[in-house]
């Protein structure tokens, strides 16, 4: 590479040394006014009346027909903050700047300042693919692994929404959600075993994953999706849904009448042994002095 003359270097350098200087409020202005939450500059004051201010704010000097001006480059919170505690002066930094850099600090520093969701992070990798990066240089930009990028530019090409929100909300491994984007059915339900059986999935979060996936296959990959597959657009689906329904409900009640049967076997069959004194001490031996309500209210029901 060709070394940089040194009167070159100079002039890259746009913060370059300087002292500390107590520069009256009035002086000052602001390059790039941003509104702010008004709750965080009351925690900011608060801050600064409590423990000082930590960073001198950075001013650079510009022309004016009334005498020495500055215009912040950084920290307009900690300017408004001083104002608002009634201070006359604030210390700063002054350094030399072309507008057109002045503007460019100031907008580094408010997207510094930002806070960037996962989703933010995970379609700018979709950019940087768009651009022509490999998978290994956008691991090397973004310091993450080569396989979880491959993974999530996996997902955003075949439009997995679904799957990776999952993914940005940190429960779902991204090995697991391209297996999931990748398999059909029959396989989705190998790799849940796979994923359960090698501690990949674990309680809650296998029921978690069961559940997207059949809104994935019920809704589609992405949000708002409708498959045309499931519409009822004529009389005959119409007809088979009602019956479908119809046979559901009948099901369901066959399962309700079977278990009322099987509790009745169970409520009488325990009146009998708490009936017996021999059995009622066994249970205070063995600490079992309790039963669930509503099957306690069933035993007394019967036996009253």
């Amino acid at each position: 590479m060709t070394a940089i003359p040194s009167h070159r270097k100079a002039s890259l350098h746009v913060a370059e040394e300087s002292t500390i200087r107590l520069i009256s409020l009035d002086q000052i202005r602001v390059l790039n006014p941003r509104i702010r939450n008004r709750q965080i500059f009351a925690k900011l004051v608060e801050n600064i009346a409590a423990i000082g201010l930590k960073r001198p704010i950075t001013v650079t000097p510009t022309a004016d027909d009334q005498g020495e001006c500055f215009e912040i480059v950084c920290g307009q919170g900690r300017f408004e903050a001083f104002q608002a505690l009634g201070e006359s002066k604030i210390p700063c930094i002054v350094v030399s700047a072309s507008e057109a850099d002045r503007f460019l600090i100031s907008l580094v520093e408010n997207l510094a300042r930002r806070k960037h969701s996962n989703r933010d992070l995970l379609y700018s990798i979709q950019v940087l693919s768009d651009r022509g990066y490999s998978g290994r240089e956008i691991a090397n930009k973004t310091c993450l692994d080569v396989g979880y990028i491959n993974g999530i530019l996996m997902l955003l090409r075949n439009g997995e929404e679904r799957l990776i929100a999952a993914v940005e909300k940190g429960w779902l491994p991204i090995k697991v959600a391209t297996e999931i984007a990748r398999a059909n059915d029959n396989e989705i339900q190998q790799a849940m075993i796979e994923a359960y059986e090698t501690g990949v999935l674990k309680g809650d979060q296998l029921i978690r994953v069961r559940r997207l996936i059949d809104r994935r296959k019920a809704l589609g990959k992405r949000y708002g999706q409708q498959l045309n597959s499931e519409r009822l657009t004529t009389p005959q689906k119409l007809l088979n849904a009602y019956q479908a329904e119809v046979r559901r409900q009948k099901v369901m009640i066959k399962k309700a009448d079977i278990n009322e049967q099987r509790l009745l076997i169970i409520i009488t069959a325990l009146r009998k042994l708490l009936a017996d004194d021999y059995f009622c001490t066994l249970l205070r031996t063995e600490e079992i002095q309790d039963m669930p309500k509503p099957l306690a209210d069933r035993i007394q029901g019967e036996m009253s």
